[in-house]
């Protein structure tokens, strides 16, 4: 960063540090502790649509890589398409195992990225889910390398819970990389894996 670009205010973007995922299985237990939510083992990854050869092969690519991984009986990845036409891929794991949902969403997001296609990546979301079966989100920013937590209100759609997202915060904020901008708390309504 230069002298102008401190004189106007300006700042370099954060890079992307996909390593952050893996803070996740350690604050999820902190997260239990503090909060009473556990992991659902359902997790996904947004991504703007993108079309083309190369993109089909990378998706082919993290299909069989995530099919391989899910062992017999389980069900595969499912790729999705929501209202504004954002691609959605949901990973399941078992709810006891989030070091191994961590690792499937950091390879699709590695495959992405190495791909060429990291410029599309949105962001990663964890579910959990605590004793009263209330739904709790850890949204990984992508392009900001940072988490924040996203808290659907049950029966209230289109509504969230500001005071349990605060809370989180507060319980995971020496686990995770906090987004610090509440705006860009933005909602994921409707995600696959909440």
């Amino acid at each position: 960063m230069g002298l102008l670009d401190s004189i106007l205010g300006r700042s370099k973007p954060v890079r992307p540090d996909l390593d952050q995922l893996f803070a996740v299985p350690s604050a999820s237990l902190t997260l239990r502790a503090g909060a009473g939510y556990t992991p659902t083992g359902l997790g996904s990854v947004c991504f703007a649509g993108v079309e083309g050869g190369g993109f089909a092969r990378i998706r082919q690519d993290v299909q069989e890589l995530l099919d391989t991984d899910a062992g017999p009986g389980s069900v595969p990845v499912e790729f999705t398409e929501d209202s504004f036409g954002y691609t959605w891929l949901l990973a399941r794991q078992p709810p006891d195992d989030t070091a191994a949902l961590v690792n499937d969403l950091h390879a699709v997001n590695t495959l992405l990225q190495d791909g060429g296609f990291g410029p599309h990546l949105l962001c990663s979301l964890l579910g959990f889910r605590d004793t009263e079966d209330r739904p709790l989100a850890l949204v990984y920013l992508y392009k900001r390398g940072s988490f924040y937590p996203f808290a659907p209100l049950p029966g209230a759609p289109g509504k969230r819970d500001n005071q349990r997202e605060l809370q989180v915060r507060a319980i995971l904020g020496d686990d995770l990389r906090i987004e610090p901008d509440l705006a860009r708390w933005f909602p994921v309504w409707g995600a696959p894996g909440l």
